[in-house]
């Protein structure tokens, strides 16, 4: 069995895929700078969380950060494992914890970043397929949609209004019904 999904990360190419798609409220930046105080945040706080990512495999440092309704932060970072499917991603250990942690709250906003190991420039990275799905069952929970923010392929900061734009056609509880 190969081992090369490690670490792996779906890119979005906005300008090919989601014209498709209705982009109503997508917001594109070209610098960290130009984000909302808020956005400019979360993102400072995933870069700290990245910094102490556990990727000995993959070398790809991973962070999260969340804000709930009550401004409330919670990070996470990806957390990997020599049995590779028992690794965490980033976006995963935050949103647990915060659902763990702080039951009720609502997540308004969560920033992703990731740097390869011991480089401080950013890298385009985007939640993997399990992440936005998770992503998006917790926003069917709270029936509010979580904002992400995100370094595209672009290299332009893009805040999705919904995991929905990142997910499109997600398995959801109509389809065990």
């Amino acid at each position: 069995m190969s081992n090369s999904f490690l670490g792996r990360r779906v890119f979005i190419k906005l300008d090919q895929h989601l014209p498709s798609f209705a982009m109503k409220g997508l917001l594109t930046f070209e610098q960290v700078e130009d984000l909302d105080a808020e956005s400019k945040y979360l993102v400072h706080k995933a870069k700290d969380a990245a910094q102490h990512a556990y990727a000995p495999y993959s070398k790809f440092h991973v962070g999260a950060a969340i804000i709930l309704e009550d401004d409330t932060l919670v990070i996470g970072n990806n957390q990997e494992n020599a049995s590779y499917p028992m690794s965490m991603c980033a976006e995963r250990v935050a949103l647990y914890t915060a659902a763990s942690t702080y039951f009720g709250k609502r997540i308004k906003k969560i920033a992703i970043v990731a740097h390869k190991k011991n480089q401080k420039e950013l890298s385009a990275a985007t939640p993997c397929g399990g992440c936005r799905q998770v992503i998006l069952e917790y926003e069917v929970l709270q029936k509010t949609p979580i904002q992400i923010v995100l370094l595209t392929q672009e290299s332009k900061w893009t805040i999705f209004p919904s995991a929905s734009y990142l997910l499109p056609f997600s398995f959801n509880k109509k389809n065990l019904i």
